[in-house]
């Protein structure tokens, strides 16, 4: 099954901007992992075999993003 993992920039500057103590026990997941079934999020993935890395500038993902990860390989979510 194909996965793309990408970066979720809004939470990266939703995260910096609410820096407060509450806002650090609390932040959102940066990362991405999307598969035809699921959205999974996390801070931190393993990918277990081959990936390839996307740069579509002209052709984003309907998210928006410009680069990912695109690979077939298990997942582990940290």
């Amino acid at each position: 099954m194909k996965t793309v993992i990408h970066v979720n920039q809004h939470n990266i500057k939703w995260n910096h901007k609410n820096t407060r103590e509450y806002h650090k026990r609390h932040r959102k997941p940066v990362i991405t992992c999307k598969t035809y079934k699921s959205n999974d999020y996390a801070d931190e993935v393993r990918i277990e075999g081959p990936c390839k890395v996307v740069y579509r500038p002209d052709k984003p993902l309907s998210c928006g993003a410009k680069v990912w990860i695109e690979t077939e390989s298990k997942i582990t979510i940290l």
